[in-house]
């Protein structure tokens, strides 16, 4: 199925959701600059398949991101080598990861060149200075805290990165239909969105940063495995750093999910905000839409 049929026969299913394109698509304003993200896909101990690209073709996900992009007229590099962030970062509005792992690390599942350990800090130091940051996925399985995994690190000892992020992944259980439930319908790409039902690889989540603004979460009531035997917990979220914007969602393994017309509009949605085309009120609510996702599943 080429991309147009696709996008045909998901907008039944997406209006079905309750879901319509924010203002003019991609901004709030006619003539804004034109944006420009980096789309970066490094994987160090586990490749998804979604970003696997064969003979030197861009992965789906690539592919998906940078059809968006030709649609709503922003520029997209794609790019596994982690020299990038040795280079001038100023030409980039934003940044796109689905990465995973220590991306400093020299041996990888794709075998491309490591991000230089000063990378880290121009990628993180760009944020805070202005830059937009979107996760998907395993974007939270990238740079992990220093101690146990099935524990919440303390703020001031997590990886910078994390930090940033607002969320850190622990583990995953079994694919399986699991609920969305949309708690802010407002933010750019979720307006009118419903909750919705969705088959997916579900991350188990800890260390969400306090000031995080909630956007979906993950209802675990009828999950299956131990990993999801804890209290519903945020699975999409936005928060500034500093004078950046961050926007992660938990969802982007499968590729029938990148396929599907919901996260794509979520997708569009958190990067037009992160580089500034579009507002949004984002008062912290972690503690008001999901007050004990601090609790992880015990061992």
């Amino acid at each position: 199925m080429n991309r147009r049929d696709l996008l045909r026969t998901t907008a039944g299913a997406a209006a079905a959701l309750g879901l319509s394109r924010f203002p003019l698509g991609w901004c709030d304003e006619p003539n804004s600059p034109k944006r420009r993200i980096l789309m970066f896909t490094r994987s160090v101990g586990f490749q998804h398949d979604c970003v696997k690209r064969k003979d030197d073709k861009l992965s789906l996900a690539e592919q998906i991101v940078t059809d968006l992009g030709k649609e709503h007229n922003f520029e997209v590099e794609c790019t596994k080598d982690g020299r990038v962030f040795a280079n001038d970062l100023k030409k980039f509005d934003a940044f796109l990861f689905e990465t995973q792992g220590d991306l400093t690390q020299e041996k990888c599942q794709d075998g491309s060149p490591p991000m230089p350990a000063e990378g880290k800090k121009a990628l993180l130091d760009a944020i805070a200075n202005g830059k937009g940051f979107v996760g998907c996925h395993c974007a939270s399985d990238t740079f992990h805290s220093a101690g146990p995994r099935d524990h919440n690190q303390e703020a001031a000892k997590r990886d910078p990165y994390i930090a940033m992020l607002g969320g850190e992944f622990i583990v995953h259980g079994a694919q399986q239909k699991a609920w969305m439930r949309v708690v802010d319908s407002n933010f750019p790409g979720a307006r009118k969105l419903k909750d919705f039902e969705l088959m997916e690889e579900w991350y188990s989540l800890k260390n969400f940063a306090a000031d995080i603004h909630v956007i979906l979460v993950q209802d675990t009531r009828g999950m299956k495995g131990k990993d999801y035997a804890r209290p519903s917990f945020p699975a999409t979220w936005a928060r500034k750093h500093h004078k950046g914007r961050v926007f992660f969602t938990s969802m982007g393994h499968r590729d029938d999910v990148w396929k599907n017309r919901v996260f794509q509009e979520l997708l569009l949605g958190g990067l037009s905000w992160a580089v500034g085309n579009v507002k949004a009120e984002l008062p912290p609510n972690l503690e008001k839409v999901a007050p004990k996702a601090m609790e992880l599943a015990s061992k």
